[in-house]
């Protein structure tokens, strides 16, 4: 096992239906396969993270293939970086949600990765472990990584904040970040119907201190949403689901919406 014990960083080892650590703290796994390493006096509510709602609107969205382009762009980065690697390779999908992309990532990329995802909601990784059973889940914060030091080659970081600190901690000396975030035009429609003079995402290389970017893609490409379900799925994932009124969400929904979807996909390693 690669985890560590969230309370007192020793190894975990698996004991039965139970990780434990030598100092006897004793985590239980899940029915569904999933380990909680969010112990109660390191939350900050009471259930951190996407709700049930949210979660539920992020799967059905992405389960439409709205974002599959994405997973397929991150999938043919992930193995460019690790084409040369011979050994086994471990990776991270961090802040993974729903377990989409990781699973995406299980069946698209190299035979020879290992993949964990880690969510702070209970809720999404409750779903992830549930339809993605070969990878190992965990409930944990993405500022507390429960993993030793350097045990990944790849971490997947898509629109999921994090540590500068803890990314470089668990990363291999000759890992990659591969990280997503959105493009200048990303959803700009959306921010039209919001703001008076909105504005777009800066396309700027994005900063992780003491990791450098050695590669930058942008993927820009349009959708239309032609069903009103689709529409308030797109809407409860994202920001701007706090912005808009009850009647702004009804008038979005109520006709078709043609949108522009852009990432800034960046590659970053360490600067040694």
């Amino acid at each position: 096992m690669l985890f560590i014990c969230p309370l007192c960083q020793a190894p975990l080892s698996r004991d039965n239906s139970s990780a434990r650590c030598p100092q006897n703290h004793c985590f239980d796994f899940a029915k569904e396969g999933y380990l909680n390493l969010l112990p109660v006096q390191k939350k900050n509510s009471i259930d951190p993270g996407d709700n049930k709602m949210m979660m539920q609107a992020r799967r059905d969205f992405l389960n439409k293939g709205f974002y599959q382009p994405l997973a397929e762009q991150v999938a043919l980065l992930i193995k460019q970086q690790m084409a040369a690697k011979q050994e086994h390779i471990h990776a991270l999908d961090l802040g993974c949600g729903e377990g989409y992309y990781c699973q995406y990532f299980t069946a698209n990329t190299q035979a020879n990765i290992s993949w964990h995802g880690l969510d702070i909601s209970k809720s999404a990784i409750r779903y992830a472990a549930k339809r993605a059973k070969s990878i190992q889940f965990c409930i944990a914060s993405a500022f507390d990584l429960p993993f030793a030091g350097q045990q990944f080659d790849c971490i997947t970081r898509i629109y999921a904040p994090s540590d500068a600190n803890e990314l470089q901690r668990v990363l291999k000396n000759d890992g990659c970040v591969i990280s997503v975030s959105p493009g200048p035009r990303h959803l700009f429609q959306l921010k039209q119907a919001i703001y008076d003079t909105p504005q777009p995402h800066s396309d700027a290389p994005s900063e992780i201190e003491g990791l450098m970017v050695v590669e930058q893609v942008a993927l820009t490409y349009p959708i239309t949403l032609t069903h009103s379900q689709d529409i308030a799925n797109l809407l409860e994932m994202t920001p701007f689901a706090y912005k808009l009124t009850a009647t702004q969400k009804q008038q979005l929904s109520s006709q078709s919406l043609t949108l522009d979807l852009d990432f800034k996909i960046e590659v970053f390693k360490k600067q040694v």
